[in-house]
């Protein structure tokens, strides 16, 4: 768990396969005398604790991140979240609604399939079974790969990638960022997809200030942004050329879109 800083409590969560340091650039844009920055990471990436693959739940990482919250003694957050980092961190949320107080939402889903969704190639092959563990397992092909999700590739060197695979091949255990693509719901009878339909209905009903920052060279989730639009109407919406993993890219954006957040909460300190 990273954290930086004194004030209002903005909790940044990463997804699939990266760790809390994603945010690292958009920390140095916030003001953190301001603000307290929660960075975790999620169970099976990065530096945290690695369970065997078929631990890798929404509903247990939904359960991890909720008990990981409780600990931390918080009286409102404003959410911020990626990827995985969505369903995982509103549904960590949903089960302690007293704490959500404002968000900012990138380039993440929560919505489940009413009916069979296609796939992105890497997490068609990543369902495959055998298939998916021969080609993705390789923890140097999955990290090496980032790059291609990227608006500007050039923005996930090799010594980034290394930040996030580093971690995970170190630890010997390389089945978390394999397990989490096979969490993607690819329909209604899919085991994620009855608890992500809670996280989505939980969202619907939401009344906090919210903002929208996406990367519309997403080659993943670029396409969802009209249903969370949908979802959320009056939410100002930052367009960007940044791709699925925009804190790299886009960092002033999102953290300029956190501040309205904040002001928009007319909050001051949060212990």
């Amino acid at each position: 768990m990273l954290e930086a800083g004194t004030g209002t409590p903005v909790y940044l969560q990463h997804g699939n396969p990266t760790n809390g340091m994603l945010y690292r650039k958009v920390w140095k844009e916030l003001p953190t005398d301001r603000m307290r920055l929660i960075m975790p990471t999620m169970i099976g990436l990065g530096f945290s604790t690695k369970v065997p693959a078929r631990q890798h739940t929404l509903e247990n990482h939904v359960r991890w991140m909720n008990a990981a919250l409780r600990q931390l003694d918080l009286d409102g957050v404003v959410y911020v979240g990626q990827d995985w980092g969505g369903a995982v961190g509103l549904g960590a949320l949903m089960r302690s609604p007293e704490l959500l107080r404002g968000m900012v939402l990138l380039n993440t889903g929560f919505m489940a399939p009413k009916e069979k969704f296609e796939l992105s190639r890497p997490h068609a092959i990543a369902a495959t079974p055998i298939v998916g563990e021969i080609l993705l397992e390789n923890v140097v092909s999955v990290f090496d790969r980032l790059h291609e999700t990227q608006g500007d590739p050039a923005s996930i060197p090799p010594e980034v990638a290394a930040l996030y695979a580093r971690p995970v091949r170190d630890s010997g255990n390389i089945k978390g960022p394999l397990a989490l693509m096979r969490m993607v719901p690819t329909g209604p009878d899919h085991p994620t997809s009855p608890l992500m339909s809670e996280v989505e209905a939980y969202a619907r009903k939401l009344d906090v200030p919210t903002e929208i920052v996406w990367g519309m060279r997403d080659p993943i989730l670029a396409r969802i942004l009209p249903a969370m639009t949908a979802m959320f109407p009056k939410a100002p919406v930052t367009e960007t050329q940044a791709g699925h993993f925009l804190q790299e890219e886009v960092p002033t954006q999102i953290a300029d879109a956190i501040e309205r957040v904040v002001a928009a909460m007319g909050t001051t300190a949060h212990r």
